[in-house]
């Protein structure tokens, strides 16, 4: 139902948190490295085919000034949430290449790294929840729970 794509192998320790996420809401998920660079027509057939696969979610990090998030949502209708890596210049560049996209091909772009990861699947729950009032109550539960977890520091 998501699928996880990455640029680089070395992209999965924060990547996985994404999955991380979406196995807690039992969301079936695959992680898949693809490089809009080094694998363009695995990248491209990847994109053209997810619709027909039953994908309805993607979520695609890459760092440097990869852009595989854009790349990936020149190819599909689908929504395709972007998280840019830190892997040089702080992420800053790939954080600039995901969120500068053109009119008509949007990526919603996540914050740098692992909590652009968390945050990524979490978007991906709240857009399946639209369809899914199981999945939206999973959702509510979640968010009290973060909520009770929120502590003041003691006076």
């Amino acid at each position: 139902m998501v699928t996880i794509v990455m640029g680089s192998k070395n992209d999965y320790e924060a990547m996985i948190e994404a999955k991380r996420i979406l196995d807690e809401f039992g969301i079936a998920n695959e992680v898949l490295v693809v490089s809009a660079h080094r694998t363009p027509e695995k990248c491209r057939d990847f994109a053209r085919n997810a619709l027909k696969r039953g994908i309805k979610v993607i979520i695609a990090g890459a760092g440097k000034a990869a852009h595989l998030a854009g790349v990936i949502a020149s190819y599909t209708t689908l929504p395709v949430i972007g998280v840019p890596l830190d892997a040089s210049l702080g992420g800053l560049d790939a954080l600039l290449s995901t969120v500068q996209m053109p009119v008509g091909v949007p990526v919603a772009t996540m914050a740098i790294g692992r909590s652009g990861a968390v945050n990524a699947g979490l978007m991906a729950v709240e857009i399946l929840a639209l369809e899914n009032p199981e999945l939206m109550r999973k959702l509510n539960i979640y968010r009290k729970k973060q909520q009770r977890e929120v502590k003041l520091p003691p006076h």
